[in-house]
């Protein structure tokens, strides 16, 4: 594990015995092995160690914890579900882990007005699950939907195989509760669906990343569950061929629900782990399409037209799934590949996004910059959107050279740029892509933002050391 720690802020007995008060003794965590789920995240292997834990259970204690560390400039980290892959969750500067992993409770489902009311640290699957039993959908899916937490998604915006037809999760929250630095607690939207009353604190704090206020409550919108859905497999002969065929798929006048993209090494790995033979074994890439909708008729229209288009983009053949459980299948392999990627070698992740035009183009480059420093690519990801998952590794065991990872990821990052996209789609800024957020946004831009963190957190005690580069802005 690589220990990215920096100035460590420690605290003292007073302070732990204060702590202690606000959250009840049980739930402040100081021993080695009470503290060390807390020091990580999923982002490759990346640690560091908080002074404390805090795990409140109301908004009350969530203020009173952030008033105490203002008051003492205690560092304060934000967590929620911890399965991030931007290192956002880390506790760089030591000080509290503020983890949200107790403000379980799903207060409302409206069924009236579609709206769920739920805290921070409901796991989003049990929302997807209590929702459905109604009815009822929630469309955000993030990969980790099984463990990553409501307030995770809200800070790190979160998307998933879904947002090809829903969006990512801003646009499903309507309102939030949210503590700032000094304390104050903020409420920002409710259940109404149109508010313009002022500035659009919702969509600010929304991907903020926890640097500017720690959520505990969010109002999200619901929509009726599709009655039916289908699943299309296209294998292809050629990456570039697959990532073609999605331009094809939106000129068709198609909007799939789910439009993913996997490369080879992505497939064996992930086939394999899960004990199941490769389909098609010669394809070195594959689009996963799901359709979905109001009716059979309305589906089968939709996912046979696209089967038109993908043979005619030259796949090698079409196979389509309509019973639940193969569509479970295919599901359960497409989202196990971030977790079986890992066993190919020493890797680093990127989130990449392109315009989907440039996706061809994107996936070209990547193999061009690896090969040139001697590393392999696997790459899978949410083609609608040209959001693109790319894990740069070296096969085999042993040290891996650093200066040599992060040359090549650099120019990869560079390389989506160049062709009008950016370094994060969905997993954030972080500590991961910090340093390459110059690519994307001018100083200007850079500077603007660091005027609102300065506003909101003036001492600069929330998650510190994230999102913004190493210099002057850091």
């Amino acid at each position: 594990m690589r220990d990215l720690s920096e100035t460590r802020r420690e605290l003292n007995a007073d302070e732990l015995v204060s702590l202690a008060a606000i959250v009840g003794p049980a739930h402040l965590l100081v021993a080695k092995d009470d503290v060390e789920p807390y020091t990580h995240d999923w982002t490759e292997d990346f640690v560091a160690v908080p002074s404390a834990v805090a795990r409140p259970r109301t908004v009350e204690e969530v203020s009173a914890l952030l008033r105490f560390c203002s008051d003492r400039r205690i560092p304060v980290t934000p967590q929620a579900g911890r399965t991030g892959l931007s290192g956002g969750a880390l506790p760089l500067r030591g000080g509290l882990a503020l983890a949200v992993d107790r403000m379980t409770s799903i207060l409302e489902i409206d069924e009236s007005n579609l709206v769920a009311v739920v805290e921070a640290g409901v796991v989003t699957q049990t929302l997807h699950e209590a929702v459905e039993a109604l009815g009822l959908t929630y469309p955000p899916d993030p990969a980790s939907r099984g463990s990553c937490c409501i307030g995770g998604n809200v800070a790190e915006n979160a998307g998933g195989p879904h947002a090809a037809k829903y969006g990512i999760t801003s646009k499903w929250v309507l309102g939030l509760e949210a503590v700032l630095a000094s304390g104050e607690v903020v409420v920002t939207g409710s259940k109404t669906r149109k508010d313009v009353a002022g500035y659009d604190l919702t969509s600010l704090l929304v991907g903020s990343e926890g640097t500017l206020a720690v959520v505990t409550k969010a109002w999200l919108r619901l929509i009726p569950k599709p009655r039916a859905a289908a699943v299309l497999v296209a294998p292809f002969a050629t990456l570039e061929e697959a990532a073609a065929c999605v331009a094809a798929i939106s000129r068709a006048g198609l909007v799939p629900a789910a439009l993913e993209i996997v490369d080879k090494p992505c497939v064996d790995v992930s086939f394999r782990k899960k004990g199941l033979p490769v389909p098609f074994p010669e394809a070195e890439a594959r689009l996963l399409v799901e359709f979905d909708g109001g009716g059979d008729a309305e589906v089968e229209r939709d996912v046979t037209r696209c089967g038109e288009v993908a043979l005619d983009a030259g796949a090698l053949d079409v196979v389509l799934a309509t019973d639940e459980a193969k569509r479970r299948e295919l599901w359960e392999v497409r989202r196990g590949i971030g977790e079986a990627v890992r066993e190919l070698g020493s890797s680093s992740e990127l989130d990449l996004a392109v315009p989907r035009t440039e996706l061809a183009a994107l996936v070209r480059g990547v193999r061009r910059v690896a090969a040139e420093a001697g590393l392999k690519t696997a790459a899978f990801g949410h083609a609608a959107d040209g959001n693109l998952h790319v894990h740069v590794y070296r096969e085999g065991k042993g040290e891996r050279d650093e200066a040599r990872f992060s040359a090549a990821t650099t120019a990869i990052y560079a390389e989506a740029c160049r062709l009008g996209g950016t370094v994060t789609g969905e997993h954030g800024v972080g500590v991961a892509a910090k340093d390459v957020l110059p690519l994307r946004l001018a100083p200007a831009a850079l500077a603007a933002m660091k005027a609102v963190k300065n506003a909101l957190d003036p001492l600069g005690i929330l998650n510190p050391g994230k999102i913004f580069p190493r210099g002057p802005l850091g």
